[in-house]
Formats: structure tokens, sequence, C-alpha cells
């Protein structure tokens, strides 16, 4: 066992089953740390999904730490070394299922905070914390909502750092600036169904589809910047068929996806697309659904005060990557605040036997303490 606070808050998370959308009282056990310390908690509450804002202090600027509680469905129980909501350290590993997104970090702004403020609780500025049931699902009633309430009534966040995962072989290696957006599309295309042996009385979709989704393919969407790859095009799924071997179908749908660069626009890649489907002749119905937009957080006060923190701690230094898929971060970045991500290693999440080293937890505290004294004991940068 381990008598690290940071680490026994968050297996204090872990064992409520926050399945998405639900919290299971862990805002609760958030805020009831963070109320001795003057923070104000509001819980707003959208649908299904619970929702927290907490917030010292009154005056600008305003660093906040954001994150969510609810984590994916476990998979087979059984297939866990131990149960997934009862956390348990092995070896220096906390096991159990939220250990690394995000429970780790989650329970590491909560310590850093505990220290900050007793160590200044005359710090300029304010800090808040935004934390959602709402991330792992639909994202609709979560983050997204809380940021359209604050901006209604003139709060704004200066700074963020979201707690996602986002190192890749240890702790602090790697820091997230931004995030490709994130453009889904269900194409149906029409045909007549009929018999196999009489293709002439019939009008296969699949076949008149796949020279169109072979240009999809081969498409060059962009070439990238400084700060992102190429976008590029993924088909997710293609569902056809009556289930008979003999029966040409009536209808073809396919689903995919553009992760897309700063280079390229969600209604830029629609019209590209549409167009080349149109040249196909196809009969056919399209839908999108935009997930999000991409964003960037540039050289700035919080990048420098970040990668700081990680050298003051850790000695080494991180590098900044647009990698990885979408978090809530594309919400609080659409106000125009400094958004960066930095977490716990990736390599486990969503997996069976999920875990965080428990030595990270405390370095991740001190790095966040770290940055609260960089950003808020110190002048204006």
């Amino acid at each position: 066992m381990t008598d690290s606070a940071t680490v026994a808050l968050a297996m204090e998370l872990i064992r409520r089953p926050s399945v998405t959308p639900e919290d299971a009282g862990c805002q609760g056990v958030i805020q009831d740390r963070l109320r001795p310390l003057g923070f104000i908690g509001e819980s707003m509450v959208f649908g299904l999904v619970s929702n927290l804002w907490s917030r010292r202090g009154t005056r600008g600027p305003v660093f906040a730490f954001a994150g969510h509680t609810d984590v994916v469905p476990t998979g087979p129980q059984a297939s866990w070394s131990s149960p997934p909501f009862e956390p348990e350290v092995r070896d220096g590993r906390l096991y159990g299922r939220g250990a690394a997104d995000m429970k780790g970090s989650l329970a590491a702004f909560v310590t850093a905070c505990e220290r900050f403020v007793a160590a200044h609780p005359n710090h300029r500025g304010s800090i808040a914390l935004l934390i959602t049931s709402d991330e792992e699902g639909p994202a609709r009633d979560g983050t997204a909502r809380v940021v359209d309430d604050l901006q209604t009534r003139g709060e704004a966040i200066d700074w963020c750092l979201v707690g996602e995962p986002s190192s890749e072989d240890r702790v602090a290696d790697t820091v997230k600036t931004g995030r490709r957006g994130s453009l889904n599309g269900t194409l149906r295309v029409h045909g007549t169904q009929g018999h196999v042996a009489y293709p002439h009385h019939a009008r296969n979709p699949i076949h008149a589809l796949a020279p169109a989704l072979a240009e999809l393919v081969d498409t060059q969407w962009d070439a990238g910047n400084t700060h992102f790859p190429p976008t590029t095009f993924q088909i997710s799924n293609v569902l056809a068929g009556t289930g008979a071997t003999n029966v040409i179908p009536a209808t073809v749908e396919v689903q995919f996806n553009f992760r897309f660069s700063t280079e390229s626009t969600a209604e830029g890649l629609k019209e590209r697309v549409t167009q080349r489907l149109d040249g196909h002749g196809l009969d056919y119905e399209l839908d999108w659904h935009l997930s999000g937009q991409p964003f960037i957080t540039r050289a700035g006060e919080l990048v420098a005060a970040t990668l700081d923190a990680i050298r003051d701690v850790t000695g080494t230094d991180a590098s900044l990557s647009t990698g990885g898929g979408t978090s809530d971060g594309r919400f609080i970045a659409a106000t125009g605040a400094q958004v960066l991500e930095l977490g716990p290693v990736n390599a486990t999440i969503h997996q069976i036997d999920e875990h965080v080293e428990v030595a990270d937890l405390d370095t991740l505290s001190a790095i966040y303490e770290r940055l609260l004294e960089r950003l808020l004991t110190t002048p204006d940068r």
C-alpha cells in the first residue's frame, strides 16, 4: 500500500462505479475536499449528467483544472486480475477502472490545490475545477453545457489544464496543445434488390459505391501544417445485405470519420465529399455529425508555465503534440481560453487491468502544484 494522499483519493474515487453517464458520488467527494479550502461548489445537472463547477476566488485571471468522473464499461470483469471497482496497488501500480482515465488526475488536481492553497492562501486570481460525468458518452450535457452557462453569466476561463492521459512512455513526456477536429458521416446508397443470378433485374448499390469509396480513400485532403498532421479519412463500418448469399441488397450504409487539421474546415470537407459522390451518379443520402472543431494553443503563458513546471519537477523536457482523439478541451478552447492536456501514461486506458504507476500520480500532483505557483504567485507574464 501507499501513504500518498493522491493515491488514497484516487482509490476512493475508483471505488465508485461511475460508468458513463453516472457520477456515483465522485463529485461530492471532490467538493468535500475542496470546500475547506474556500472553493464554492456549484452542482449543474443536465438530464442524466452531473457536473461540478467549483471556484476559489472572484477575480481574474482564472485557472481551471478540467476533467471527468465517468469511466467506460469494464468489459468482462472475470478477465480482470482484480475487480475493476476495488482498487488495488500491486508492484507499484494502482489498478482499477479509471486509474489512468482519469480519476488519478482528478485526485492529483485536488491534492495539488490543497498544498498550494495552504502555502499561498492569498494567491492572485482564481482557481476552478470543471468536472463532468459526460466525457466518455455523447458529451452533450457535460462540459459543453457548463461552458455555455458560464459564458452566459460572464465567467471566463483564461487558462485550462485538462487531466486527460497525455503521456506516452513516461509521465509528463507529452503535453497536448490541441486536438484535431472530428467529423462523422453516415452514407446510404440505394439500389434495387434482386436475385444474384439475375443481376440485370437489380441494381447493386455496393458495386455502384465501390469506385466512389476508392476515390475518397485515395484523396489527399490537405497536407497538414506545423501543428497538425494531414487530415485523415477512415471508414469505420459498412452495413449491407439480407444475410442470404443469393440476394443483391437494396441499400448499403457506410459510416466514416474525418480527423481534420486546421488546414481544412468541416464545411469544406462536406462539399468535397458531395462533389465526389455526385460525380459517380449515386442515389444516396448523407448525414453529418460534427463532434468537434480542431483547436491549438500556441506558445504563450500556459505553454511556457507548463513546460517549466514539468522541468522543475522531473528535470526533463516535454514534447508538444496534437495527436490522439477528441477531448472536452475543445469546448473550453472555443471560448478563447488557452487549453492544454497533461495527465498519466495512456498505455492501458479503456483496457482490462487499467492501471497507473503510483509514483506517477504524485509526480503529476507536484507538477500541477508547480504550475499553480508559476501562474498565480508571479506577476503577469
